[in-house]
C-alpha cells in the first residue's frame, strides 16, 4: 500500500493550492483520511479530517479557508487551501486508515511542500 501526495508549491499570500493524495495497492477499503502539516522546528499537527461517510473537521488554523474532500472511487483525498498565509508554510502529509487483507492500519504519504510568500 502506498499513499502518493501531490499539489504543493510556491504561492503568494492570498493564493490557493489544491493538494491530492491517492492510495494504491492491495486495498479492500479506506477509513478516515487526514491531512497533517509540519513546519520547520515544529511538531506535526492535524489540519483536517474526513470520515468514511464524509463528515469533516478542521483545526482552528484552517477553518473557513481549507476544505477537505474525498473521492472514494479514486481512493483520493483532497485539501483545497484558499487565502493562504505565510504561516501555512509547511510540509503537508496525508494519512489514511487502509483496510487490506492483512487488516487495518494507518499509512502516511511522503509529504508535499507548501511555501507561502508574503
Amino acid at each position: 500500500v502506498q499513499l502518493q501526495a501531490s499539489g504543493g508549491g510556491l504561492v503568494q499570500a492570498g493564493g490557493s493550492l489544491r493538494l491530492s493524495c491517492t492510495s494504491s495497492g492491495s486495498i479492500v477499503g479506506i477509513g478516515g483520511m487526514n491531512w497533517y502539516r509540519q513546519a520547520p522546528g515544529k511538531k506535526r499537527e492535524l489540519v483536517a479530517s474526513i470520515s468514511t461517510g464524509g463528515s469533516t473537521s478542521y483545526a482552528d488554523s484552517g477553518k473557513g479557508r481549507f476544505t477537505i474532500s474525498r473521492d472514494n472511487a479514486k481512493n483520493t483525498v483532497y485539501l483545497q487551501m484558499d487565502n493562504l498565509k505565510p504561516e501555512d508554510t509547511a510540509v503537508y502529509y496525508c494519512n489514511a486508515e487502509i483496510i487490506s487483507n492483512n487488516g487495518a492500519r494507518h499509512y502516511w504519504g511522503q509529504g508535499t511542500q507548501v511555501t507561502v510568500s508574503s
